[in-house]
């Protein structure tokens, strides 16, 4: 995932490889753990989306043909309640 500032708020893209034709989305604290409200489109060679955050610390997963994964390319993970991992963000 890449930043870059926008008035207050920093434009955050996240992406994820997985097969064409799959449904791709991002759920985490920033959504209210929604995969409905952020479908990732297919670029060619990834699946992404961009959103805009807020300075903060957030968690999230992608959602890949409904089942939740974390985010092979981020180093930071923490437990969650469901006895799995979260990815961590934090939009500096």
């Amino acid at each position: 995932m890449t930043t870059q500032s926008t008035k207050g708020r920093k434009r955050v893209r996240f992406q994820l490889r997985a097969d064409p034709g799959s449904t791709v989305c991002v759920a985490g604290s920033f959504n209210e753990w929604d995969p409905a409200k952020k479908k990732m489109k297919y670029t060619g060679s990834v699946y992404a989306a961009t959103l805009m955050l807020h300075p903060g610390r957030y968690e999230y997963k992608f959602v890949v043909d409904d089942i939740w994964c974390v985010d092979p390319e981020c180093p930071d993970w923490v437990p969650n309640d469901q006895g799995s991992l979260n990815s961590v963000i934090v939009v500096a």
